[in-house]
């Protein structure tokens, strides 16, 4: 099955894109349809669905984890930040079995009503303004600081992913909400993060050539 096949289908069109996020999933959740897949919402979300799948997909490397755990959860997010530098579509295109699969509309929808006053709070900060983002080669430049940033969440660094993954999040937040303030902060976290992270290596480097 094809991202074409939403189009397809006999469905109520998606619903028109809402400067918060919190109405565009409410927006959503009251389509007439029996299921709600992964696609569709990616479909409904268009290029805001960068943003969401990746504060989606750090949030699980923001808590403490065993060695080698960061091999699982981090490759997603290598996965999604590609997309978002390379790819030709302006939103994200999930693998066929994970695009695949879907709840209950009615489910969906209570998943947003328990979701939706956590983001309403969330809103009050992150909020659309000073968006200059509107161009996909300026998204593409953001997904690029994104995909290095999910390559050090991925490598086996001690201490090394926390700080890039947290950076991720507030992109992706403010990716979807369309806030250039927070991305600004994100950016900054993640460039800050990398030389952290830069410093771990060369201070475990400096231990390890002192020890031989």
């Amino acid at each position: 099955m094809t991202d074409t096949t939403f189009e397809a289908r006999d469905y109520a069109s998606p619903p028109p894109v809402s400067e918060k996020l919190s109405e565009l999933l409410t927006e959503l959740s009251r389509q007439d349809r029996p299921k709600m897949s992964l696609r569709d919402i990616a479909i409904a979300m268009e290029d805001r669905s960068f943003g969401a799948f990746l504060v989606v997909f750090s949030l699980p490397n923001l808590i403490p984890l065993p060695p080698g755990a960061t091999f699982l959860l981090g490759l997603p997010l290598v996965y999604l930040a590609f997309q978002m530098t390379f790819s030709r579509l302006p939103r994200v295109s999930l693998p066929p079995k994970l695009a695949n699969y879907a709840m209950e509309t009615a489910t969906f929808a209570l998943v947003v009503a328990r979701i939706t006053p956590w983001l309403e709070r969330v809103e009050r900060l992150v909020r659309p303004r000073f968006w200059i983002i509107e161009s996909r080669l300026a998204e593409r430049a953001v997904g690029a600081l994104c995909l290095v940033l999910a390559t050090v969440v991925f490598l086996p660094i001690p201490l090394g992913n926390w700080a890039p993954a947290f950076a991720i999040a507030v992109i992706g937040l403010a990716h979807s909400q369309r806030d250039g303030i927070v991305l600004a902060i994100g950016c900054v976290l993640g460039l800050l993060s990398l030389v952290v992270v830069a410093g771990v290596i060369a201070a475990a480097g400096a231990l390890v050539t002192a020890f031989l």
